[in-house]
């Protein structure tokens, strides 16, 4: 679904996608798009995010509230702190205006490429990531051929993170989803079993491989080792 008020530019970036044989559903407004998401099921929302009423951060934190779909925002602003926003709020990528075509599209496919893959992970019972293999049934890991079982905690941090894959999570996102409890913005926690964890699973905990941080946002899963 691309979502922006700009109906010449829906249209071109229709226009575009559909020629890689992906279904598009254009929305003028946040409202709309809301709307067509609580119908519908999308692999991916292109969101702009200067709309008159709900504009683009607000539409992302809604959506957010009940949907993991992969969101792509687009933007005429080129200042890093409208980024890091987004990103904090949920936003798996950003595209400043005006931007190259075959890179819209080269985005656009791996986003959809990434959820894809991911909708498959809960019918699976290993995760395979390299050296690192997760255990969904015993709940254990294996890393460089040694297996090991993690505490609870960290297991779920790690197996949030996986699911998670090249997405940025943020601190209060890993907090809510693995203690099951509001965000009290303490992040000694999250960053001491982290630390731990990296201690266990990375070749070089000083260098993350698998669990990378993202300055000043949280943490990402590299899916790519």
């Amino acid at each position: 679904m691309i979502v922006d008020d700009d109906k010449e530019l829906c249209s071109l970036l229709q226009k575009s996608v559909s020629t890689e044989e992906i279904i598009v559903d254009c929305r003028y407004s946040g409202h709309d798009a809301l709307t067509a998401l609580a119908d519908n099921d999308y692999q991916l929302v292109v969101l702009d995010i200067m709309m008159p009423g709900i504009d683009g951060f607000k539409t992302l934190e809604k959506i957010r509230e009940i949907s993991s779909v992969p969101i792509l925002m687009l933007t005429s602003k080129n200042d890093s702190s409208s980024k890091v926003h987004g990103l904090r709020m949920g936003a798996d990528d950003y595209l400043t205006k005006p931007f190259d075509m075959d890179e819209f599209l080269a985005r656009v496919s791996s986003l959809i490429r990434r959820y894809t893959r991911l909708n498959t992970i809960d019918t699976q019972k290993k995760m395979l990531y390299g050296d690192l293999i997760i255990d969904l049934d015993n709940r254990t890991v294996t890393v460089r051929g040694r297996p090991m079982a993690l505490p609870p905690k960290e297991f779920g941090i790690l197996l949030f993170c996986a699911r998670n894959q090249g997405r940025i999570l943020t601190k209060q996102q890993i907090y809510e989803e693995v203690w099951k409890e509001p965000y009290a913005y303490d992040d000694s926690n999250i960053m001491a079993l982290i630390s731990r964890l990296r201690k266990k699973i990375e070749p070089d905990p000083k260098k993350p491989t698998y669990i990378q941080t993202v300055k000043g946002i949280g943490y990402r899963f590299n899916r790519e080792v």
